[in-house]
């Protein structure tokens, strides 16, 4: 079971934007006028900065993206006649736009406050300086706009590899994950693994907050690892790249025998390599999990057993056949 979101499909709320910047350089940034456009939603992570739109050239503004208002706006803006400000200001202001951020403190034009309350704009401001306003927010928004699912599954850090499983409910993946803690590697994130894409192709887990560190093991209960096994056996977020699929042992199904092949499956339009592991009796699923990781970690540094094998059993046959 998974559930699938796209905050650029839907769009981030400008009230979201001024929680996400707390804890962030941004974390002064406060709404100045607009607030009842508190609602109105931010679509894309690029932002805009153009004196054109100032200029009486509004085409050139973008719809779903914050607008910057740095010295240069400012002061143009300052130096035009009120009624002529206002023009340009009603222009700029429209229904697309999400916001405007008045960056370095600058002071907040009294009829830029009237035109945003007018339409419903919300003007936000930092003392931050343009520049740096520029990098933090779009780190704010590529975190707030990645692409995003939470999925059934277990998440662990085997090695330094971000390995998924995932598999029907009381699988075991959950005695999995322990075993591996057990054996000296981390929980990311159990039951509810939040995956989100970052720069394209990048996926990145983590556990939602409230139930960080913690795990349920049928029999047990919930148990907090990080208290058992002490800071070093969690961490927060992990990349994602690798999948497990536990299955349960059926003896009319084919499982891979030989290796050559490793299968991918997509996740967030991501290709993402993926084994499938049959658990039985007697099987001991966390050694086979690590096992797995351990061969795909080979197989990036073009080491592959299987394909070694095979090379070698072919030159054996067609030095027979010589």
């Amino acid at each position: 079971m998974s559930r699938a979101h796209d905050p650029a499909v839907d769009g981030l709320p400008v009230r979201d934007l001024l929680t996400r910047c707390a804890g962030t350089p941004l974390g002064d940034l406060s709404l100045q006028a607009g607030a009842s456009g508190l609602s109105r939603r931010i679509h894309q992570v690029s932002l805009q900065k153009t004196g054109l739109a100032l200029t009486g050239q509004p085409q050139y503004l973008e719809d779903g993206r914050v607008l910057l208002f740095g010295r240069s706006e400012v002061h143009y803006l300052a130096a035009l006649p009120e009624d002529e400000r206002r023009r340009r200001l009603q222009d700029v202001l429209r229904p697309g736009l999400p916001c405007v951020v008045v960056t370095a403190g600058l002071p907040i034009d009294p009829l830029l406050a009237e035109v945003a309350n007018a339409r419903g704009v919300p003007v936000l401001r930092t003392e931050v300086l343009t520049a740096a306003t520029l990098v933090a927010l779009t780190a704010v928004l590529d975190d707030g706009l990645a692409p995003m699912v939470t999925l059934h599954g277990v998440l662990v850090d085997i090695l330094g590899l971000g390995v998924l499983l995932l598999g029907e409910s009381g699988i075991g993946k959950s005695e999995c994950a322990l075993d591996l803690v057990v054996r000296g590697h981390r929980l990311v994130a159990d039951d509810a693994v939040e995956v989100t894409r970052r720069g394209g192709a990048v996926l990145v887990g983590n556990s939602p907050p409230l139930t960080r560190h913690h795990m349920e093991v049928r029999g047990l209960g919930i148990m907090n690892v990080q208290d058992l096994f002490g800071v070093a056996s969690t961490r927060q977020s992990m990349q994602v790249e690798f999948i497990v699929r536990l299955v349960r042992w059926d003896s009319h199904t084919e499982y891979e025998r030989l290796g050559l092949d490793e299968a991918t499956e997509p996740l967030l339009d991501v290709e993402v390599p993926v084994v499938t592991l049959p658990v039985g009796p007697g099987r001991n699923i966390g050694i086979l999990v690590e096992v797995a990781a351990r061969r795909h970690l080979l197989r990036a540094r073009g080491i592959s057993a299987a394909q070694q094998l095979s090379a070698r059993l072919d030159a054996e046959l067609q030095g027979g056949d010589a």
